[in-house]
């Protein structure tokens, strides 16, 4: 009699087990256990594939930054196209509507993590730094186009328009903003560098 569900993609099971609770439950909720349940698995094919679980959840976040490069291609692909407040305002929707958020909060709550990701990730919170490095390029492939100013500071902007998109959707309890208010913060950021 067979004792488990066959696993295709463990980690992949195992990750995505971990975001859901994660984005549920905050990261106070995220212990071995409750991951292998939700992820319905025993406890041991975690601890098969990761060396602990800081290790896990390091790899976890490590992921989900990589997860942003497909969205930085995209973006980088509209420039030109659309508005450049409608690019900008769907890229962080589509970036803080996901685990983004909460993979900062997890780093700032689990120490180990933390030094773990500071062995591969120097600098920087890795969602977040691999999303301003996705601004910037987007930013300056839309003044290479001429739709921001020549003189635009785009690594100023990047990260202000980060933080502002990081701030509108910090609060995981309540409604997400409305794609008004999140345009709105784009404009204002970028009021002197639109052409």
């Amino acid at each position: 009699m067979p004792t488990g569900v066959a696993l295709r993609d463990v980690r992949e099971q195992l990750f995505d087990a971990a975001e859901r609770i994660l984005l549920r439950d905050g990261p106070s909720a995220l212990t071995s256990r409750a991951v292998t349940i939700e992820a319905g698995c025993a406890k041991g094919v975690l601890h098969r594939h990761f060396a602990d679980f800081d290790a896990f959840l390091a790899e976890l976040v490590l992921d989900r930054a990589d997860r942003v490069s497909g969205q930085a291609a995209a973006l980088r692909d509209s420039a030109g196209t659309g508005t450049v407040v409608g690019n900008l305002a769907e890229a962080l929707t589509e970036l803080f509507g996901s685990v983004a958020v909460a993979i900062v909060a997890l780093v700032t709550f689990r120490d180990e993590v933390r030094a773990r990701l500071r062995e591969r990730w120097p600098v920087g919170v890795p969602v977040l730094t691999e999303a301003g490095t996705m601004i910037a390029s987007y930013l300056a492939a839309e003044r290479d186009l001429g739709r921001i100013a020549a003189d635009a500071e785009i690594d100023v902007l990047a990260p202000t328009l980060i933080g502002a998109g990081h701030l509108l959707f910090a609060d995981r309890k309540g409604a997400p903003p409305e794609a008004e208010a999140v345009e709105k913060v784009v404009t204002t950021v970028l009021a002197g560098a639109l052409r």
